[in-house]
């Protein structure tokens, strides 16, 4: 496995400009807090859409990579765990163990009933998909039945969570939409695909904790809000490992498709680690005026980051210059030197351990410009 730091900058930068283009026993509506109760330990998510097909690279791995994956998983010792499990443990302040990893499947499409699930189901493996509902109840042969999901339920390895009704591109609003319309339309979209994975799957489905992906990753503040006010933990496509100091509104997770699913690329993200942000500004993704945006973070007192080799990357425009805000090198400040163009954007922050392990600490801002 390739560790060493020039292989990490260029796999964040990389992933940089890749994403250009593209709470135990909580009541079931009760808001998310902002702060998570402190846990011990962090997690890797990974994220997959589509398995062994070819025509969607962009979105597809190969069967091949993933089985070299899951096998790099168990000769390594990996805790393989639902992402429930570890947002439970989170939440109540419990320990995760050292290389926790969740898988998650974003859309529903076939492959995930053909491909992934019985490689998963060999290894008693869990797997959490998250389900946007037109789409199954379209019945088009590229997702999968409703049955199918039940036959993975059943096997007590497979959960289902929210990805929205319509998987659409929800902070855009339709034109001559007033904010109040929006907000309308947002909860209702949220309420109705809910209501459908308790209908075909079960009231007790996607309850407690209760999940949603955002499509495409994309959110603003206030969308944050309105699925946070309704208890859900939300998961975005930036990427980063997940630790107790991640803020719930916007979870991250690594994707994983052809470009991203090398053995290279795979171990090092496997064995990530959370940069320890105390604090980051702005949390609203959406550009408007401040275009390059601006980001402020600051670093927890106990962080073991090696911060004199900390680099960060803009999308499409490599590494940026870090403002160090205080002499203790806990606060420092990034801004892209150029504007971004319509789309996604990202910022990528890497940093070695101190403890000379191998492992990084990595941490990942989507921006949205549209």
């Amino acid at each position: 496995m390739r560790s060493d730091l020039k292989y990490l900058l260029s796999l964040a930068a990389t992933a940089t400009f890749a994403g250009s283009t593209l709470a135990m026993g909580q009541p079931q509506d009760a808001p998310v807090d902002d702060e998570w109760v402190e846990a011990d330990g962090s997690a890797v998510v990974f994220m997959y859409h589509r398995f062994g097909e070819d025509r969607y690279p962009s979105t597809s791995v190969s069967l091949e990579q993933f089985e070299d994956q899951l096998d790099y998983l168990e000769e390594n010792d990996f805790n393989i765990w639902s992402v429930e499990k570890v947002i439970d443990e989170m939440r109540s302040g419990g320990e995760l163990p050292e290389k926790t990893v969740a898988i998650t499947v974003d859309d529903a499409y076939a492959s995930v009933y053909e491909e992934a699930y019985p490689r998963l189901k060999e290894r008693g493996w869990p797997m959490t998909v998250f389900v946007a509902t037109d789409d199954v109840d379209s019945g088009r042969a590229a997702y999968m039945s409703w049955d199918q999901m039940r036959e993975m339920q059943e096997s007590g390895l497979v959960t289902f969570a929210n990805h929205s009704s319509t998987h659409d591109y929800l902070v855009r609003r339709d034109e001559d939409e007033d904010l109040d319309a929006w907000e309308e339309r947002m909860r209702e979209d949220l309420n109705n695909a809910q209501e459908r994975l308790q209908e075909e799957l079960g009231e007790e489905v996607n309850t407690d904790p209760k999940l949603y992906a955002y499509p495409f990753g994309e959110y603003n503040e206030r969308l944050a809000e309105i699925i946070t006010d309704k208890g859900y933990y939300a998961f975005g496509q930036h990427s980063g490992a997940l630790g107790s100091v991640e803020d719930p509104r916007a979870l991250p997770r690594y994707a994983v498709n052809e470009q991203f699913g090398g053995m290279d690329d795979f171990s090092l993200r496997a064995r990530s680690l959370p940069l320890p942000v105390a604090k980051m500004e702005p949390f609203e993704p959406i550009i408007n005026d401040n275009n390059p945006p601006r980001m402020e973070i600051e670093l927890r007192e106990d962080a073991d980051v090696a911060t004199g080799r900390l680099n960060c990357f803009a999308s499409g425009q490599g590494v940026m210059d870090i403002e160090w805000l205080d002499d203790d090198r806990r606060r420092f400040a990034v801004e892209a030197d150029e504007s971004f163009g319509q789309g996604r954007a990202r910022y990528n922050c890497t940093a070695p351990h101190r403890d000379g392990s191998g492992r990084f600490f990595w941490f990942s801002k989507q921006w949205l410009n549209y």
